[in-house]
Order: structure tokens, then sequence, then C-alpha cells
């Protein structure tokens, strides 16, 4: 071989192998040695977390923890991995809030299951876009047999379809996106996709209880009918949406002029935990011809178990529903679904590339997740991590864990009662429960104290609870949303509680 075709093959090599020092970094067929080495530092100090953290935050400051971020050069790369992992220790971990705890009693935050982390790791690393069939082959079904899955636990027939989403908030955007569009085609023969708005949208209405999601506020701007769409239905005692008022509303803004469009109904309330009447809701909302989405993102676990899942009466009536693996399935954010009763609704939403999912596919044959997507076109195989958790634990074992939680809350509101230091607003159907600390003080001060109390636990960094408002007083909140939380945890939260109220008053 001469010199001129020796030198053209050394070019063509060295294109076609890089230098893989130089490569070292990217994820490919020669890098196990360095993805191994990345994953098990990782994984140490993921089981140092673990080990180390015996409160649930350590208390950090905004101030403090801002100075400490802003003082990284981001321009200058750090040496080596165990460098890397010291810095994030020091931003990151040491500072997490440790939602495992049982100390931890504060936000719709739960604890994980490992078999969904296993399923990370694959998730992560093999990065597949759920979007098109040549992109998840495997993906695709798998997604699709879990939204089965998940809709016949709702009581769906198999007419039912959906999608995984990015979370409750999207979800619920979905729901009330096709409320709006389905009216308009359905009653009004407007196609709001090609034509925009029509005339009298100013005019559609969407019911929803008092305590619903402050999604359903955001989403009516989004959705161009601003938050005036919204109109706030009476609760019950148990802050449930009351039927009555209900039909009170929907009479009400017709004979305003107005034109109601869909209802969103609660299961499982932020600030109380309990389902609204969805059987009643949904009755009155066939006879008004009106959408009915039930937000189910926290009340989607009584699906899992046989025991309380007669709270979920009725969601079968809906038209849609949001799930929050990433709540009562205790999945790792994200893990979320949006389902609807026809899937033929969701043809409302549908819109063709030809790059991407091209109008003459037969999507019988080659399927295309996207077509069920409104704002995602990229979309993680979040779903892998449920398949993981139901092969690996099945749905009966986490419906175990949902008992429990709920019976702990039970016992919980049964204590706060019988203590004559603490006032409790209301049961709950699942786990949250709004009380205060009421000890020999003037009712004046009611909302100063629990501030107080709220403060100090947050910044000793030994117990998070969260807090609302209700009728404008101060409440404390617990969240109870892990199994091995026990009464004798939450004793020995409510002690602390106390403690600090009493500090409040001797200082005062």
């Amino acid at each position: 071989m001469n010199n001129a075709l020796m030198n053209d093959e050394a070019q063509k090599k060295s294109v076609l192998i890089p230098d893989q020092n130089y490569y070292k970094d990217i994820f490919h067929q020669h890098s196990n040695d360095e993805y191994s080495e990345a994953i098990q530092l990782a994984q140490d100090r993921v089981s140092d977390f673990l080990k180390n953290n015996q409160k649930p935050f350590s208390g950090i400051r905004p101030d403090e923890m801002k100075a400490k971020v802003e003082n990284v050069d981001l321009d200058t790369p750090l040496p080596d991995y165990e460098s890397l992992l010291n810095e994030v220790d020091e931003l990151y971990v040491k500072h997490a809030t440790a939602y495992h705890l049982p100390e931890y009693i504060a936000h719709l935050n739960c604890p994980v299951v490992i078999p969904a982390l296993a399923a990370e790791v694959l998730i992560s690393a093999i990065n597949s876009s759920q979007d098109t069939y040549d992109q998840s082959a495997g993906g695709t079904f798998i997604e699709r047999k879990l939204i089965d899955w998940t809709s016949k636990q709702i009581g769906y027939s198999e007419n039912a379809d959906g999608i995984f989403t990015a979370g409750g908030s999207q979800s619920n955007l979905m729901g009330l996106l096709l409320a709006r569009d389905y009216y308009s085609l359905e009653y009004q023969k407007w196609n709001i996709k090609l034509d925009g708005l029509p005339p009298d949208a100013s005019k559609f209405r969407i019911f929803v209880s008092d305590k619903a999601h402050f999604s359903n506020h955001k989403n009516a701007w989004i959705l161009g009918l601003g938050e005036q769409a919204i109109v706030h239905v009476g609760v019950d005692a148990r802050y449930r949406m009351d039927p009555k008022q209900l039909e009170k509303a929907i009479a009400a803004e017709i004979e305003k002029g107005n034109i109601p469009v869909a209802i969103t109904a609660t299961a499982g309330t932020t600030d109380f935990g309990n389902v609204d009447p969805l059987t009643e809701i949904a009755n009155i909302a066939k006879r008004n011809n009106l959408w009915l989405h039930v937000d189910a993102a926290y009340g989607c676990g009584l699906l899992l178990t046989e025991k309380y899942r007669y709270l979920l009466n009725g969601i079968e009536l809906a038209d849609s529903v949001t799930i929050d693996y990433h709540k009562s399935f205790f999945q790792p954010i994200s893990s979320s679904a949006f389902i609807v009763k026809n899937k033929l609704h969701l043809n409302i939403i549908k819109h063709h590339a030809d790059y991407l999912n091209p109008k003459e596919q037969d999507y019988d044959a080659l399927p295309a997740q996207i077509n069920k997507s409104i704002i995602q076109s990229t979309r993680r195989f979040d779903a892998l991590k449920l398949w993981f958790t139901l092969r690996y634990m099945g749905k009966e074992k986490l419906g175990q864990y949902t008992d429990t939680i709920i019976e702990t809350t039970q016992q919980t509101a049964e204590h706060i009662e019988k203590d004559e230091n603490l006032e409790l607003l209301c049961h709950s159907d699942m786990g949250v429960l709004v009380f205060r600390y009421v000890n020999g003080l003037d009712q004046a001060n009611y909302c100063n104290i629990n501030q107080y109390i709220k403060e100090k636990l947050f910044f000793s960094g030994e117990v998070l609870v969260a807090s609302t408002k209700v009728n404008g007083n101060f409440y404390l909140k617990f969240t109870i949303f892990n199994p091995l939380t026990t009464l004798n945890d939450i004793k020995n939260i409510l002690n602390l509680i106390k403690q600090n109220g009493n500090d409040y008053q001797q200082l005062n």
C-alpha cells in the first residue's frame, strides 16, 4: 500500500474512532468505566444522605444558601467527580428536605419506593423519548398498558385512553382544554383549534369548590378565558363541594347570560384531604350538559385500596381524571397522567407534523403518543417507574400503605381533639389535618402564635409542618404521607408544637 493510501486510511480511522479520553464524558459504547464511577459515587452520596440525615431540614437560611451558590464559578470546571460531588453535597444534599423522615409532615411529598428509583437509572441513561414509536418501541406499549390499567381502576371501559404528563397542573390544564373545546365543537359548532376562541368565550364558566387546586385559575387564563371564568362553589362542613350550592351557582350564571361549560371536582383537597361528592356532582353535570373533570392528583391513592375505595365512588362518571402517581403511588417526581373516558375526545388536541406524526400514517399499526400530548414533544419514559413498582411490589402492597396512612391520620385527629391545647378544624378522608395551638390565649393572638411555631420549627430543622389560611385565620397543617410515620412520631411533633407555643407565651 502506498503512502497516500495509508494516510487516507489513517484519516478515516481518526474520524471513525475519536480520541477516547476526549469523549469519555459522553454516554456511549466505550464509556462504561466512566459511567460506572460516576453512578457509584452518586449512589454513595445517596447512602450518606439516608444515614446522616437525622432531621428533615438543615435550617439554613435563604441568604446563606444564596451566597453559597453565587460563589461558584461556573466557567471553571472541577477536576474530578469526587470534587463535583463534594460541591453538590455542600450546595444541595446537606440541605435537601428529607421527605422520608417522620418529622417531615408538611406538603404532598411522598417517600418513594426503591423499584421506581431503580427504574430511574434506566430512564436517565437510555433517555428514550415517548413521542413516537421509533423513539421508544417498548416504552410506547408499556405506557399504554399502564394507562389502560389505571383506566380500569377508575372504572372506565376499554374505550378510555390517556397519557403520562409532567404533573397534576398539566393534567388539569388538559381537562379544562378539552372541556372548553368540546363544548364549543358540540354545542356551538366552532373549532377553537382552527379558528381561535368564539366571540362569546368571555362568558364561558367553570365551576370549582372554594378549596379546589389553584391550577384551575392559572389554567383558565392560559386558555384565554381569564380567571373570571372560574366560579367558586360553596362547601360543606368538611370543606367539600356542596351539590346544592353548585346547582344554585350554575343557575345564577345562566341567569346572568353566561355559559357553563365544565365542573372540576376534587378527589383529595390539598388543604383538607377530602373528596367532593362525585356521584351527585356527576349527575348535576349530566343534567346540564357540562364536562366533568375530577382532579384526583392526591386522591388517586384510593384506587389502590379495597378498604377505602368507596370514597371515589362516582369517579367513573367523569369525562376526564387527573392522576399523580408521584403523590399517592410513592413514585419519584415526575410521574402523572391524564385519563379520558372517551378516547375520541383526545382527537381535539391532535396536530400533525410531517417530520414526526404525518397525517397519512396508520396509527393503529404504528402508534405515536405525541398525538395525545398538548405541550410535551420530547417526553421522559416516566411510566417505567410505575411499571417497576407494580411488577415488583403489586397493587395490594401499595394499597396497604394507603390504608396505614389513612388510619394513622384518624388516630391523630382523635388525639388532637382530646388535647385542650389544640383545636382541630376538620377530619380528613385521607391524610391532611388542619389545626392550631390555642392554649390559654385570646383568639386575637391565635394567628401570631401559630405563625411563630411554624417558623421556629422550620429554622430549627427538627420538624417541617405546613400551614394554610381558612376564613383569614392562620392554621398549622399536617400532611401525613408516609406509611412509616406512627402515632408516637406525631405525638412527639405535637409536643414540640406545644413547647414552642409555651415559649411564645413566655416571650410575650
